[in-house]
């Protein structure tokens, strides 16, 4: 059976898995993301900057290469003139070797170092560090962070911001160091040949630079408004597909492909924006570029009429300002890319980046396993309003009480429930577990205390073997079939089978399980509740989709799987929590009755009311008054 491992940074089979490796691409941030762009690259890349450095170094050098060429070429030139063509080979036999040692051997050897840098050891790495952090910091967002926005969305700007800072970092090294020691080569070039040459070269790059300056900032405003647009399309086409059968049900293709249309119409409005400030940027950058040439080729022309340079310095100056007047529309182009990626980067920082709004504590500790008491001691929550949720609420629960929980639609169950899971933090009051305040332990140790299996069953898109074994990672195949078995689900799973030919507990279960019935995905969680085998189980409609039949047998094996544990169980089906040894009546936020079966019947209070509404273990005529 396949296992979902974490990739070893250090493996090192292959020199280009060696070359790979400078980089730990996996390599966990020690903070949380910063809020401010530079910042937030630096956060990024942390742990990356010496081979960054040292990649473009090497750029650098590449870069130098460019201003050697046309050195060579103007002494190839020179010698020529000077020495006519009868003793030109015999004169200047170490020019002509160097030469061509420099354009077949170094030259094409440091472009090699300079591409495997980056293709190698930048690009793959830095997307994957990148993105890897950010997925780690989503993940530690609590449930109300995914609740406020699109799934597809959040994805989106992951993918979004780890490409785009990929870009920059690799455009950064690959041109801009390039570019820069280019041009410095080239100056110190033109100095040779005369000092107003190379201040002409300094007076076009002030005219340049400005033409940047006022052009890329709205660049990356326009860029960033474009993403965000981007990013909108794919939350509402992701969010339509995710609900594609109640889209079919309710028969509104219509509507949804015009929601669609006018998230791309918004989208193509700021595409048309960023795509007008390219175009002028591009017509003023070629008017830009067309000046140099004129300018150092025609001064140096009129130095050598002057008899102040050679015509190996006019074709110096030439190969040089056809070379910088080439790489204007190269570098800006890039520059504007650098500035586009830079207004993505920012929009999924401001998407990415929030404060969990529940964290744990800097001294938070491992709560162990616990033997499963557990507290409500006056309890308050109410989601930021005034009122809803729970208030006021005690609640003492010994280890091994087997607890139902009944009410009507908003009296509180499910808020109960996720409190006790710190899904959120209580208001008012505190909630401990065998005297554990769980604000004060971490999150990840309180969970794994507690099992659940809700009436909304989650499935990945993943193997039967790979969504039950999630309940216990390093469980074997036995043991998952027998946790399986337990829960009736066994027999189903071996008479699977996927598009791709994977049978039983290989075959994938599809997007959310939609390849089962509701009742299989339900006895699929049940398989993997058994299997994590926490000491508190919480129960939420756990049997709801599941038939008669297949009910019957499945509460026969939770029998066993609730011996010994803390088990807290909601229902609107009664006759599913009728042998429990309390049952806690919620109105409001409040308990207002609680005892045996027998007890609240005896009562003839608000209990006995719902179960002489019942027919059969379902309700009758007034149903809505228990609907979760």
């Amino acid at each position: 059976m396949l296992q979902r491992t974490i990739p070893d940074p250090d493996q090192t089979d292959t020199p280009v898995q060696r070359l790979a490796g400078l980089i730990n691409a996996f390599e966990p941030a020690q903070e949380p993301p910063p809020r401010s762009l530079w910042a937030f690259i630096l956060w990024s890349v942390r742990g990356a900057w010496p081979v960054l450095l040292l990649a473009a170094v090497i750029s650098a050098l590449v870069g130098t290469t460019e201003v050697i060429s046309a050195l060579l070429l103007g002494l190839i030139i020179d010698a020529v003139v000077e020495t006519g063509p009868v003793d030109f080979f015999a004169q200047h036999t170490w020019l002509i070797v160097g030469f061509v040692a420099f354009f077949i051997i170094l030259r094409p050897v440091a472009f090699g170092l300079s591409s495997a840098a980056n293709s190698i050891v930048v690009q793959p790495n830095v997307y994957v560090l990148v993105q890897s952090r950010l997925n780690r910091w989503t993940l530690g967002q609590p449930v109300t962070f995914f609740d406020n926005d699109f799934a597809g969305r959040i994805a989106q700007k992951q993918v979004q911001t780890a490409r785009a800072l990929t870009d920059v970092a690799n455009e950064t090294i690959n041109t801009m160091a390039f570019a820069l020691a280019s041009i410095l080569g080239s100056v110190v070039l033109l100095l040779t040949i005369d000092a107003r040459i190379a201040l002409a070269l300094a007076v076009w790059l002030v005219g340049y630079l400005a033409l940047i300056r006022y052009f890329l900032p709205q660049v990356r405003v326009r860029s960033g408004a474009r993403a965000g647009a981007r990013a909108q399309v794919s939350g509402q086409v992701v969010d339509t597909i995710t609900n594609i059968k109640t889209v079919k049900l309710f028969a509104h293709s219509d509507f949804e492909d015009r929601a669609a249309l006018n998230a791309m119409g918004i989208f193509r409005d700021r595409a048309v924006e960023f795509g007008e400030v390219q175009a002028w940027f591009r017509f003023w950058l070629m008017v830009c570029a067309g000046i140099l040439p004129v300018l150092l080729i025609g001064g140096t022309v009129w130095l050598w009429a002057l008899g102040l340079a050679t015509p190996g310095a006019i074709a110096a100056a030439g190969a040089v300002a056809i070379r910088i007047a080439q790489m204007t529309g190269w570098v800006s182009f890039v520059l504007m890319a650098i500035y586009g990626n830079l207004g993505e980067v920012e929009d999924g920082m401001k998407t990415l980046t929030p404060r969990p709004t529940l964290q744990d504590t800097p001294d938070a500790h491992d709560m162990g396993r616990v033997q499963g008491a557990v507290r409500f001691d006056k309890v308050g929550f109410a989601y930021g309003r005034q009122s809803g949720g729970v208030e006021a609420l005690d609640l003492a629960i010994e280890p091994g009480d087997k607890i139902g929980i009944v009410g009507a639609s908003g009296a509180g169950k499910s808020t109960l429930v996720a409190l006790l899971l710190r899904l959120y933090d209580v208001e008012a009051g505190r909630i401990l577990i065998d005297g554990q305040d769980i604000r004060e332990v971490t999150q990840e140790s309180l969970r794994r205390n507690i099992a659940m299996v809700t009436q909304e069953t989650a499935m990945f898109n993943r193997s039967a073997f790979e969504n039950i074994r999630y309940g216990r990672p390093d469980a074997t195949m036995a043991e998952v079939e027998a946790a399986a078995r337990a829960a009736e689900a066994h027999e189903f799973i071996l008479e699977l089978q996927d598009h791709e030919g994977r049978r039983g507990y290989e075959a994938h279960l599809g997007e959310r399980g939609v390849r089962l019935s509701g009742g299989q995905r339900q006895r699929i969680a049940l398989a993997r509740a058994f299997l994590k085998n926490a000491p508190i189980l919480v129960l939420d409609e756990a049997t709801s989709a599941l038939d008669s039949e297949v009910e019957a047998a499945v509460q026969d094996a939770l029998i066993p799987l609730m011996e010994g544990k803390t088990v807290l169980a909601i229902a609107h089906r009664l006759s599913t929590i009728a042998q429990l040894d309390r049952i806690i009546v919620l109105d409001e936020g409040r308990i207002i009755e609680q005892g045996s079966h027998d007890e609240l019947l005896a009562r003839e209070g608000t209990y006995a009311r719902f179960w002489a509404r019942q027919s059969g273990g379902f309700l009758g005529c007034d149903e809505d008054e228990l609907q979760a």
